[in-house]
């Protein structure tokens, strides 16, 4: 009977999931924080030049996360090899607080769309890297910054059909 309800939940997360073209983590040593200099890097093979995408940056953190914001360089590395920066603020919580994405216990996820209905402009490898950018004021910057635990990435087919 356990085993049972374990295929159904493999179940229902896979038929929850067949949008997704890519999606990846990558875990930050709880121990030591996320380094300045920890570039954290994603390849993604995507062929589809053609369908529409959205684009989603995954951040899990601990309770204990001291700020409400993140702020983040993502690096995209095209196939062709041109690069491009992006610098993000990834709210995490309101501004009484309260965190914003799903908890559970000690831990919260984040999905925040970074872009919606976008193409990839050529078919190959795009490297996808994260650089944490946060500072104090205008002191250097936060480092290590604590209870981050995980960035990820997922790509999806848009929803959004054409012609509509």
């Amino acid at each position: 009977m356990k085993y049972l309800f374990y295929v159904i939940i493999l179940i229902g997360l896979i038929s929850c999931n067949k949008n997704v073209v890519f999606s990846e983590y990558k875990s930050i040593p709880e121990d030591k924080g996320w380094a300045v200099n920890n570039k954290i890097s994603l390849e993604a093979e995507l062929m589809d030049t053609i369908s529409k995408h959205d684009v989603y940056i995954n951040i899990r953190h601990a309770d204990l996360y001291p700020y409400r914001n993140l702020f983040l360089y993502l690096h995209t590395k095209y196939p062709n090899g041109v690069l491009k920066t992006d610098t993000l603020e990834c709210l995490l919580a309101d501004e009484k607080g309260n965190w914003l994405g799903s908890g559970a216990g000690e831990l919260w996820d984040h999905s925040i769309p970074f872009k919606r209905n976008t193409r990839f402009p050529m078919s190959g490898k795009y490297t996808f890297t994260f650089e944490q950018a946060m500072r104090y004021g205008d002191q250097p910057a936060i480092d290590p910054l604590p209870f981050v635990l995980d960035i990820g990435l997922t790509i999806e087919k848009s929803e959004i059909k054409e012609g509509k």
